[in-house]
Parts: structure tokens; sequence; C-alpha cells
């Protein structure tokens, strides 16, 4: 037996010091060969008492830069104390965003299998709040290493649970790079890529005659300032006006 009866997943005994120390040197191992870090799928499945935090540390010890984010959809405080991942998938930033930028858009067919709720539909007031909550979870500097995404592999892709409107990927995207932490593309969303539920949301990259070139070119742009203007990187994020469908917001550094 595997997890989730998958054979060619086996499941581990934790508890087990050679497991462990196997596991472990599996972590370091890749490190060592130049990856820039680890994402950690279902790690909350994982119950041992402190593994991650011997992971971070022995994974730190090698590269202190490396990157350790866990796949967790929920709130995350108990995983973000600064002693074991350095981020997590920000599925409420998702969730909030889809539900404002598409409001009654959204398709309830593609959203409510899986658990990550971009509904019910949301003015700018009520993502103010979504947002305002959000920051007050976690440190600024933990803020900052949240991985923001609007597709993954585990959901339908942005631009099919908006049902094709391209006006509420455009807004969505918008938001996604200008709020703080680390903007995830899903290959494909950059291009116009739909996808339904998986395993329709892993479709192969299109070829270039089929891709969204207006799509392409706002990533780019968005890339750009980002790159060039530090406070869409660092600079502190503050709602300045919600009202109805009007949401204005400012990211500032002295």
């Amino acid at each position: 037996m595997g997890w989730v009866d998958n054979r060619a997943l086996p499941e581990f005994n934790h508890d087990n010091p050679a497991v462990r120390e196997y596991i472990m040197r599996v972590g370091e191992y890749w490190i060592r060969q130049g990856i820039d870090g680890w994402r950690l799928d279902v790690p909350y499945e994982v119950e041992t008492e402190g593994f991650w935090r011997e992971f971070r540390d022995r994974i730190k010890a090698i590269n202190p830069e490396a990157y350790i984010v866990g796949e967790i959809w929920t709130e995350a405080v108990q995983w973000l104390d600064g002693t074991q991942f350095d981020g997590v998938m920000n599925y409420p930033f998702t969730s909030a965003t889809l539900a404002f930028a598409a409001g009654e858009r959204v398709r309830m067919d593609l959203v409510e299998p899986p658990h990550y709720f971009p509904y019910p539909a949301l003015d700018a007031e009520g993502y103010a709040s979504k947002i305002n909550h959000l920051l007050q979870l976690y440190p600024w500097d933990i803020q900052l290493t949240q991985l923001n995404l609007l597709s993954s592999h585990d959901v339908a892709r942005a631009l099919s649970v908006v049902g094709e409107d391209e006006a509420s990927l455009v807004l969505a995207t918008l938001l996604l790079f200008t709020y703080p932490g680390a903007p995830s593309i899903y290959y494909g969303d950059e291009v116009g890529l739909p996808g339904e539920l998986d395993p329709d949301s892993r479709r192969t990259f299109p070829h270039k005659k089929d891709w969204n070139q207006a799509l392409l070119k706002l990533h780019k742009e968005l890339i750009y300032l980002r790159h060039h203007h530090p406070a869409l990187r660092t600079g502190r994020y503050e709602v300045v006006h919600a009202a109805d469908q009007t949401y204005v917001f400012a990211r500032t550094l002295d």
C-alpha cells in the first residue's frame, strides 16, 4: 500500500530514526546539487515531532538562501513561526483575489470540489477585509516569502475559473504581481491556457500560434515593474480606499 493507495508513493515511518535520516540526506543531496529549495507536498501529514524543524536546519546549513515552501492550503500560523517553512502556498490570497476580480463569473462547478473557496463574490470592501486579515496573520518578513498564486495543478486554471473572462484574469494578475510575496505563475497561464479540474489543469504548453500575446505582454510588463520598483517587492501594503467595485492600495518604502 502507498499514499492514497498509490503503490508508487510508499508511505514512510518518519518516527524511525533510519527513515528520518534517509529523508534528511535526500533533502541535503539535491541542495548540494544546486537546486534552489524545496516545495513540500502535504507536509502536515508528517506528524513526527520536530521533523520539519530538523529538515530546515539541515537545508539552511548548506544554503541559507534555500527556499522552503509548504503546501498548506489554509491559514498557516503554526507552520510559519520561523523554524519550519519560509512560506506556504497562499491559497487564501488566491480565493479572495478571484472572488473579487471575477465575482459572479466564477464557475462554481470548478471551485466547489477543491477546498480553496474563491466564492462568494466579493466587493472591494469585502476584498479589503480579506487582505487586511491576511496581512495581520504573519510577521512582515513571512509575508514577503509567501508563494502567491492564481492557478496550480490541484485546482482549475484561473482562466477557466473566471469563465474565460479575460478582464477578470487581467485584474487578478495585476493584484498578484503587486501583492507582497513571491508571485507564482503556473506554466501556461501567461499565454492564456485554460484548463478545468485535474487532470485537465495539467495540459501541455500550447503552440506559439495559440498564445494570447496581449496576456503575455501584460505579464512581461508586470515583471518589469516589480524588477524596477523596489516598493513592489518589499514596500509596505496599505489599503487606501475600498467601496463598491473600487479598490485602491499603496505600496510604499521610506
